[in-house]
């Protein structure tokens, strides 16, 4: 397969080509608006990290992964927590995708389902082994999956770039 040529203006991530099509439809990677597809930060640098993607600027000048890593580090300073969690989960064949709209930061689909035909399991939140929480935050982000009927993933990553996660979901005795 071609690699996916994508642009990169501003913060967002897209293509137009069939390539980027034939993915999503295989796949999943992006979102379809009209006739773009729309990639996340993760997806996008997943992409380029795994030689599938070619990323250029508004002007037309192919970026680098370093380049690509530095601009999009810019937009978002917690990118490498963030994407050391979805690659882990991508890597094991699940499908990743944000999930800003339920206050998390992605939404993640069960092995093997057809994410047309079904909703995402779990609402993730990565969070480093150093980062420090009330317990009001947390019972926020279970009030979150709870509301949302899904479950919450806390993906903590310890500073070897590992992730272990915890599930949390609410259970009537």
């Amino acid at each position: 397969m071609k690699k996916i040529q994508a642009t990169l203006i501003s913060n967002k991530i897209t293509s137009n080509s069939s390539e980027a099509h034939s993915l999503f439809s295989a796949s999943r990677f992006g979102e379809k608006l009209n006739q773009k597809i729309i990639y996340s930060l993760p997806e996008a640098f997943f992409l380029i990290e795994n030689k599938k993607m070619s990323l250029q600027d508004f002007r037309g000048k192919i970026l680098t992964q370093n380049e690509t890593l530095k601009k999009i580090h810019r937009l978002d300073k917690n990118f490498l927590q963030k994407y050391i969690v979805f690659k882990d989960l991508r890597t094991k064949g699940y499908i990743v995708k944000t999930a800003l709209k339920f206050g998390a930061e992605f939404r993640i689909y069960e092995k093997g389902k057809k994410i047309e035909n079904t909703h995402s399991k779990w609402i993730c939140f990565p969070i480093s082994e150093n980062s420090k929480t009330t317990w009001q935050n947390f019972v926020a982000k279970n009030r979150v999956a709870h509301s949302s009927k899904k479950n919450l993933l806390l993906a903590i990553v310890d500073e070897e770039g590992q992730v272990s996660y915890f599930e949390i979901k609410w259970t009537r005795p």
